[in-house]
């Protein structure tokens, strides 16, 4: 088991930008993909990003495209999420997750199914 720590959250303006950060502990880590969710009040859950074991292949959702971009340093067990551009819709608790293998295939990465541990999430709030 993995544990995850998010950070970097806060409250911005529209346009402005925030680098989230997901610590992770457990030996497994630099093995597995990881991948950012979001969830927005009143709504479900949603794939934000991922990024392979290696970080040598990435995916985003639609909204987060030319947006965000989201990276990985194995030596320091720690996921980001660098986000500029941001917009009111935005709003949401952003959680990082454990994929459970390697990489995960353009049609697993958003299923939540594929993830294994979650972080308690970082609330990110965007103002207009």
């Amino acid at each position: 088991q993995v544990r995850l720590v998010e950070s970097g959250g806060g409250l911005v303006q529209a346009g402005g930008s925030l680098r989230l950060s997901c610590a992770a502990s457990g030996r497994s880590f630099s093995s597995r993909a990881m991948g950012w969710f979001r969830q927005a009040p009143g709504k479900e859950r949603e794939f934000v990003a991922a990024i392979s074991w290696s970080g040598a292949s990435t995916h985003y959702a639609d909204s987060a495209k030319g947006r965000f971009t989201i990276s990985r340093d194995n030596a320091k067990n720690t996921v980001y999420l660098q986000m500029n551009g941001l917009k009111p819709e935005d709003t949401a608790v952003y959680s990082c997750a454990t994929g459970r293998a390697r990489y995960c295939a353009v049609s697993e990465c958003s299923d939540e199914t594929q993830y294994d541990d979650w972080g308690q999430g970082t609330q990110v709030t965007v103002s207009s």
